[in-house]
């Protein structure tokens, strides 16, 4: 029964609604007894929902705002006011319908997300094409994908080539080429093209399925305002009944009283932060953007130091091979070929730039490293064909002994002061070689961090493990107020401690497994997730999708438009509230009159919030026709 009617509640409301009007127009006919007849039944009819809703949260030892409208309604029943009885509770429940459906909408960016998601998939099983719901998928098949159709797993593509949609994933609607040996994920669609993919991430485990489950968490996690107007809510309600029984022994006046009760709901109140919380998440993964909770976007709005990785977050973090300077009598084929094949086990955006070069020359990359020592910071260590290599910086060939002599020296200072990283290949204990990486400056770095300065963020830093020239370049043309180079992931968390016991309230970014813990540490982690490792993104409390900086930039502005919209959603409750209170014991605002105002509060507080949904940053998108800088 209880189900039944809380099913439909609606239809209740709408019913009690049409009683009122034929109330109204009995009135009219001269009909009273009848009248007073209908206006009782629509009391009784709307009343119903809100006392067992009273009743289910008294049971949990709750003083809810329904039982103070239950005991009001009793109330004006008992002493003859059927109008106003009708009245409130058919407000109330129209209002709770209302603020249902704003709820809902606002809520709309994850139901959008959820209806994205593929439901069938067309596999190669024993040289067949078949089509099998999408949780039937199994990771290594063999998936097809035509024009117009939905990827429906992550994976990699190995035949083909097409331009996809990734708006599902990245929040960009531009179409982004996709050729053999790139990646592509769930939910994305194919504008122009065919492709073959083997699946490598499926059912729940896709980088879409975690998109709609960080939402989903998100959505339900609290802002400490939000926590804070729950606490106060459950001492308020019952403080209300008590002052409103004080008002009934001053003045004996029992309508007064009720009235009191009814109109001190602080129903605005209560709604206010969840809606705006809700909307600015949902703005936010309309974007691209996923913030993991109200509380995540309190401490956002409140950041004042920003800290970046540089490759991968301040550049492009897809690096090329510029030269490859060989010693003594090793051979560049083949240390390339040594080289790569150690790479293949690093997650390092240096080393799988190294494992592209080779490939990018068909070189054979089967055999797989022995002994595999990776270094956080430095670099790696590792036998391959009988030879031991140690791959890395200046600092893990001292650690190791290696010799680094003046020419070796000079070479590599030469190509780090031109921008490039250097790669030093040591092989048997001896440097064989040296590996010119060079990357670039993101496009929309520089007009992003001035967006961020312009909305409050005071100081900007970079820290690195890469060398001390490459960083300073990178500083200077981002006009970043410290960087610090060649550290490593300990580094980097106690330079975050360091900012934040001095005050600083801190949001690092970054992408790599080495910037996880740094990301952990921060008051805000930041990870760049469509090039970012998994763990980057699930320590990470703010996820930027499309690998944007200017996603961050949005994000930020986003988290203080939200926490801007909790605040004048809380006044506006509050000051409502009061003015109500005051119309009442002056005897200028009756128990229907205020209830009408009161579920018109409930109403505007909940349009308010709704604004977020609307919120974007005007400059997005950056220019096209922008010239990348090398880094």
């Amino acid at each position: 029964m209880v189900g039944f009617i809380h099913k439909h509640k609606k239809d209740l409301a709408f019913v009690a609604g049409f009683l009122l009007i034929l109330a109204a127009v009995l009135h009219y006919m001269g009909y009273e007894n009848l009248r007073q007849m209908t206006l009782i039944v629509a009391s009784i009819i709307a009343g119903i929902p809100i006392a067992i809703k009273a009743l289910q949260a008294l049971r949990m030892k709750a003083f809810s705002i329904e039982m103070l409208v239950t005991i009001a309604v009793v109330g004006a029943l008992f002493i003859g006011e059927y109008v106003e009885s009708a009245v409130v509770t058919f407000l109330f429940l129209f209002g709770d319908y209302l603020e249902a459906r704003t709820l809902e909408k606002t809520r709309s960016s994850l139901k959008n997300l959820v209806d994205m998601a593929p439901q069938e998939a067309t596999i190669i099983r024993r040289g067949n094409d078949l089509v099998v719901p999408v949780e039937e998928v199994i990771k290594g098949d063999r998936v097809i994908i035509r024009t117009g159709g939905k990827v429906p797993v992550d994976g990699k593509i190995v035949t083909g080539h097409a331009s996809l949609n990734e708006a599902a994933i990245t929040g960009e609607s531009v179409p982004a080429s996709k050729k053999s040996g790139d990646k592509v994920f769930s939910s994305t669609v194919i504008d122009v093209g065919y492709i073959e993919i083997i699946a490598e991430k499926v059912g729940s485990d896709t980088t879409f399925a975690k998109i709609i489950e960080l939402v989903e968490e998100a959505q339900e996690s609290k802002s400490k305002t939000e926590k804070f107007l729950n606490k106060f809510a459950n001492i308020y309600t019952p403080a209300v009944v008590v002052l409103s029984i004080l008002v009934y022994v001053l003045t004996r006046d029992f309508h007064l009283a009720i009235t009191f009760l009814v109109i001190a709901c602080p129903g605005a109140l209560v709604i206010g932060a969840p809606v705006s919380s809700v909307a600015g998440i949902g703005n936010g993964a309309k974007n691209g953007v996923l913030v993991k909770g109200g509380e995540v976007m309190d401490r956002f709005s409140k950041v004042d130091t920003l800290v970046f990785d540089k490759t991968g977050t301040l550049t492009k973090g897809k690096p090329e091979v510029t030269n490859i300077k060989v010693f003594h009598s090793f051979d560049e084929q083949s240390l390339l070929r040594l080289v790569a094949q150690a790479e293949t086990v690093s997650e390092h955006h240096l080393g799988q730039t190294i494992v592209k070069e080779a490939t990018s020359r068909n070189m054979d990359l089967d055999k797989k490293p022995e002994k595999v020592e990776v270094i956080k910071g430095n670099g790696l260590l590792a036998t391959v064909e009988g030879h031991v290599l140690a791959i890395g910086n200046r600092k893990l060939m001292k650690a190791k002994n290696i010799i680094i002599s003046p020419e070796v020296e000079t070479y590599t200072v030469e190509n780090e002061k031109a921008g490039n990283t250097a790669i030093l290949a040591a092989v048997n204990g001896e440097v064989a070689g040296i590996f010119s990486i060079a990357d670039q400056i993101r496009e929309d770095a520089a007009p992003a961090l001035a967006q961020m300065r312009k909305n409050g963020i005071k100081k900007i830093i970079m820290l690195t493990g890469d060398n001390q020239h490459t960083a300073e370049l990178v500083a200077g043309q981002l006009e970043l107020d410290e960087f610090h180079a060649e550290l490593l992931p300990e580094d980097k968390v106690a330079f975050i401690k360091k900012l934040k016991e001095n005050g600083s309230i801190v949001a690092m970014a970054g992408d790599g497994v080495n910037d996880a813990p740094a990301i952990a540490t921060a008051d805000i982690g930041i990870a760049m997730g469509e090039g970012g490792t998994d763990i980057s993104m699930e320590t990470a409390d703010v996820v930027l999708m499309a690998d944007k900086l200017m996603q961050f930039s949005h994000a930020y502005s986003l988290s203080k438009a939200t926490i801007r919209n909790m605040k004048q959603n809380t006044f506006f409750a509050i000051g409502i509230v009061a003015v109500l209170l005051i119309g009442v014991l002056i005897g200028s605002v009756h128990l229907a009159s205020g209830m009408f105002i009161h579920e018109a509060s409930v109403l505007i507080v909940i349009l308010n919030a709704t604004r977020l949904m609307g919120f974007n940053r005007k400059n997005m998108h950056i220019k096209e026709n922008m010239e990348p800088v090398d880094a």
